[in-house]
């Protein structure tokens, strides 16, 4: 698990934020919003406390377990509770203090447990899975594009040329309330995860992200790094963050193994 953010060629300062326990399956991305500083603020504090909180629920929870009223697995239930807090705390931040009014961010999260991995998220940060050579963006962005493709009003490439990118419906911090979207999906050995700020996906082609990842996915340190130069050489535009996870191996309840899920990647 390996994690790089940069403030790319044009912002002065990164609003992004990144954090990562590897030994707790923890993987956590946000791309902040809002007036000077304030979408770094939004970040920060969204990534600080759903790691902080989610580790401690971990150590009194089994993700695996399967919750009485919902029939899902706690996973979900704990994405979902602590992402909620997540959104109060930056929404009552905002409210307190002028100069944080109306600041808020993206944000992806995933927990590996038992062979799957929750995934919870909001906006347009996005998560993808490489999983042999095929690359598949497994998130849906919460933007006025996705609707707009969505609804057959635009084409996939027509979004590419869109000036309307970063117009997205769901933020965390704006409303007192929000829902994230949260699904569950199988996982593999050597299934490689890549969780990104739009700052890279809008400068570099999913093709160009696969290929780097298929040519570098036994370096992952260099393919981080290498994916963050390519959105920098092609106009760097935003602030661009990615996280990259390799699975080297099952993870099954049955092992109680879940704290050493995923190997630390040789550098």
């Amino acid at each position: 698990m390996v994690s790089v953010t940069d403030a790319g060629m044009v912002r002065t300062h990164n609003e992004d934020s990144v954090g990562t326990l590897p030994e707790q399956g923890i993987a956590i991305l946000a791309d902040g919003m809002g007036g000077y500083n304030a979408g770094e603020v939004a970040s920060g504090i969204a990534v600080s406390l759903i790691s902080a909180e989610l580790s401690q629920a971990l150590a009194q929870r089994d993700p695996a377990a399967i919750d009485p009223e919902s029939g899902r697995p706690l996973a979900e239930i704990m994405l979902r509770d602590e992402i909620r807090r997540a959104n109060a705390s930056v929404y009552q931040a905002a409210q307190s203090q002028p100069q944080y009014a109306g600041m808020g961010t993206t944000l992806v999260v995933t927990l590996f447990f038992d062979n799957r991995v929750a995934i919870g998220h909001i906006g347009d940060s996005r998560t993808y899975r490489l999983r042999g050579e095929q690359l598949t963006q497994i998130t849906k962005d919460h933007s006025l594009l996705q609707e707009q493709i969505d609804s057959g009003m635009i084409s996939r490439e027509e979004a590419r040329r869109s000036c309307h990118k970063n117009l997205v419906t769901r933020a965390l911090g704006i409303d007192p309330e929000v829902e994230p979207e949260i699904h569950v999906h199988d996982v593999q050995s050597e299934d490689i995860y890549l969780l990104c700020s739009d700052g890279l996906n809008d400068m570099v082609e999913d093709e160009e992200i696969r290929l780097t990842l298929l040519a570098l996915r036994s370096n992952l340190p260099l393919a981080a790094h290498q994916l963050v130069q390519m959105a920098n050489d092609n106009g760097g535009r935003d602030n661009v963050s990615v996280i990259l996870i390799r699975v080297k191996h099952e993870f099954p309840v049955r092992r109680r193994g879940l704290l050493r899920l995923l190997s630390k990647l040789k550098k």
